[in-house]
Order: structure tokens, then sequence, then C-alpha cells
């Protein structure tokens, strides 16, 4: 039998398990399917936005794996330091996969960046999604858009479009979704009027999906406002034939909404191009008010220079949301430069080797590129390099049950009856505030939750 550990229950960490368990080259195969959290679904769960019902829904297709006679799910674990470092790890299984994502947050290098009222789209994403880890964040006390009229997000891709759409929706949107009260009742009681959304360069070169991008103009009472003058700016908008299907289609969208009158509703969402973030700069209450950009143009080679010419924004929210970087976990290696753990086909390699047993899948791999789907293949391929070593690993004996010897060493990691009672346990509170599902927010409630486990 191969034992294999996989660190991280998001879309690559799943798909990683299901290739092991369905594939015939090895037929006993036993995977254990380790999280920090007690929750499974990693940014389904916590990145994909409340609305996106049905993206959420793919849940239901990481589920099925994870209820596979030969998945096991171990929540609660954390790896790395203490008493489960990667070393630990390999001594209980023949092979660990390593699907970390890429957890930090590119930051802008800009004086003023670290003021109160600018942060990365992700920590105000993981407030609205009840992270745990969100809890720990003063964000969470003031609710981010108190006293926010004017909002600032800083970024074209998916991530941007979400936030910014998140920040004008209203009572009636947030409603039906997993959004725990408190978060719901600051977004739906939200006074924010003006939201820009800014890139550094043009249209044609924007990371936003088509898809993302048309929601926006379904906002109920919102606005989306584009200059044509910025989108005349890029060389590829008056003749966008040439350009791939995905952005070509996105000039199309922004060249009807910037052909379109103003219609005077109550909230304007801003796309802008070709502008630069220098500085942010504080107002009378020490928090920013004040964003300045730089005006940026074509280079010729795809890329954009400074013109000299300056613009300011006024925002009591920026959100950055221009890239992700992975961080090290200690005991593995790292390349500081790229964000991501050293392989060769998904074997990690130290010093240059690989390292028998060790494997990386995901972000934490090929850094923050791609969709969801686009972690299958990835996955693919690193499952395969391990199938191609399993004869040699099997060799390595190993303690009959690894989660014995995780008990063993003082760890009590949430299986998956402890998950299925947390699930029981938001539904019942959504049905306590005549909602539907309602996402437990902190740590000692999804620990409590675990716990009722029927029986114990």
């Amino acid at each position: 039998m191969l034992q294999v550990a996989v660190v991280g229950s998001g879309p690559s960490g799943v798909y990683a398990a299901q290739s092991l368990v369905q594939q015939d080259r090895v037929p006993d195969v036993r995977v254990d399917v380790l999280d920090r959290l007690p929750c499974p679904y990693g940014l389904v769960r916590y990145g994909v936005a409340p609305d996106h019902e049905k993206i959420k829904s793919l849940q239901n297709n990481l589920r099925t794996v994870l209820e596979h006679e030969r998945v096991r799910f171990l929540g609660s674990l954390e790896i790395g330091s203490g008493a489960l470092t990667p070393a630990r790890l390999l001594g209980l299984y023949h092979a660990v996969v390593y699907c970390v994502g890429a957890a930090a947050d590119r930051r802008l290098g800009v004086p003023g960046e670290d003021l109160p009222g600018s942060c990365s789209a992700t920590e105000f994403v993981s407030w609205y999604s009840a992270h745990p880890d969100a809890l720990t964040d003063g964000y969470a006390q003031d609710g981010f858009v108190r006293d926010v009229e004017s909002a600032v997000v800083i970024g074209v891709g998916n991530v941007a479009v979400d936030v910014a759409r998140m920040l004008v929706r209203g009572a009636a949107e947030l409603l039906p979704t997993d959004m725990p009260d408190a978060p719901l009742g600051v977004l739906a009681g939200s006074g924010v009027r003006e939201v820009s959304m800014v890139g550094r360069r043009g249209p044609s070169q924007a990371r936003f999906t088509t898809k993302e991008l048309r929601e926006l103009g379904a906002l109920p009472d919102t606005e989306v406002v584009v200059d044509p003058a910025e989108l005349a700016l890029d060389p590829a908008y008056t003749d966008p034939s040439g350009l791939p299907a995905a952005s070509r289609r996105n000039v199309e969208v922004l060249r009807g909404w910037a052909e379109r009158p103003t219609r005077g509703l109550a909230r304007r969402l801003r796309l802008r191009f070709f502008l630069r973030p220098v500085s942010l700069t504080a107002g009378a209450a020490g928090r920013v008010a004040l964003t300045r950009f730089e005006r940026t143009l074509p280079d010729g080679e795809g890329g954009v220079t400074g013109s000299g010419q300056y613009e300011d924004i006024p925002a009591q929210l920026v959100l950055r949301s221009v890239g992700y970087r992975g961080v090290p976990l200690e005991g593995l290696p790292f390349d500081a430069d790229r964000g991501t753990v050293p392989h060769a086909a998904g074997r990690v390699l130290r010093d240059g080797a690989p390292s028998p047993g060790e494997y990386v899948a995901g972000w934490i791999k090929r850094g923050p590129t791609g969709v969801i789907g686009t972690n299958r293949p990835c996955s693919k391929e690193t499952v395969q390099s391990l199938l191609d070593d399993a004869p040699a690993l099997a060799r390595r004996q190993l303690p009959e049950d690894p989660l014995t010897a995780l008990r063993a060493a003082g760890l009590c990691p949430v299986e998956w009856p402890g998950w299925l009672a947390i699930e029981r346990a938001e539904a019942d509170l959504g049905r306590s505030l005549g909602r539907g599902v309602v996402k437990i927010p902190d740590w000692e409630g999804l620990r409590e939750a675990a716990r009722g486990v029927p029986g114990r």
C-alpha cells in the first residue's frame, strides 16, 4: 500500500488526491488530505465571492473526492514548525504533495501604502468570506467601509472585479449568500457611492474574464463609467481583431460602456486605465484620503512608461489587487524570487536534486497563474511523477496508520465527520437568522461546531 499525504484541500490538492485514487498503475493508494483549517475546499470556500453561487458549487465536486473510500480529510493540522514538520510528515507517509497555494499579496511599494484604510484585496475578501484569520485583523472591527464614500481598487484582474462588485452590492443581493451577519450588515449599510478600479496598462492587457466584467454592467443602481480617451490610448483599441478572443471581447464590452450616455444612478463604478499608483496621502483623521497616480503610455513593447502627468483620486479605502506570492513553509526549500518551491515536473528539488517523496502542485508549484481549472493538469503532472517514483517510495517501512501517530504526538485533527458537524451548525445558524446557510467566522466557533459530532 502506498500512503500519500496531500497538504492543502483546495482545488489543486483535491485534484491531486483524485488523480491518485482514480489511476490504475498503483492500485492500492491511500490519501490523507491535510489542511490548516478545520474546513475543506480552500479558496473555493474562502476566496470565491459569496454571490458567485455557480463557482462555489464546485465544492460539490471536491466533496465527492474527499468522500472517496481511500481518501481521508484531516483538518486543523499546521504543517511547518512544531510537531508536524515536513521531515516528520515524510516519516509518516511514502510521499507528500504540497498544495499550499500563494497566501501573500504583492505590495505596491509606494509611500503611504500602510496607512489605515489601505490594505490588500485578500484581507477584504477574507473578511466578507468569514475566514477565521480575518478576526485577528483590526479591519474586522471597523468593517472596512465605515465612513467611506469613495474607494479605489488597484488592479484589473478577477479579484479586483470581485471586490469592486462587493463594494456596491445592496442588501437584497447579499442576503441570500452565506456571508455572516456582521459583514453583511456593514456592506448593506455602506455609504460607498463611487469605486474606481484602476490598471497601469490598457484594456487589451487587463486580466479579468469577460464573464466577470459583464457582471459589473448588471449591478442594480450602479452605473459603469469608462473614459473613451483612456481606451483610445491602447494601440489595440481601434482594431482589436488581432487580440486573443478573451481580450477582444473585453475591449468590445468596454467600448459599449464608453459609448453609452450617463444615466445618473446612485453609484458609479469607474474603470480606469494607464494609471500607475505613486503615493497614498492621509487626511485629517490619519486615514488614507487621496491616491496619486501617474499617467502611463504604451512603450511599444507591451509595457508602459511614465508620462510625468499626475492625477489624484479621492478615496477613504484603497484595496490593492496586484497579484499574489507564495510564502516559505519551514522545512521546505523556497525560491524567494519566484515565490515558489523549486521543482522538476512537481518533484521538490533540494540543492538542485529531487527530494525522494516530496512533491508540489498548484500555485506554490507554478506561481499564481490560471483559473481554478488550471490546477487539474498541474496536479496531474505532479501525480504522474509520483507514480513513476512509486516502486522505490513504497519500499520504505511506515507506521501502520499515520493518524494514530499524529494523535500520539498530541495532535487532534478534525476528520470528515467533524466537518459535517460544522456544515450542520452553519445550516442551523442560517435558520436561526431566517436565512440560508451562514458561515461561522471564528476559530473557536468552528472548533466548537466540529466537536458536535453525533455519538461523541
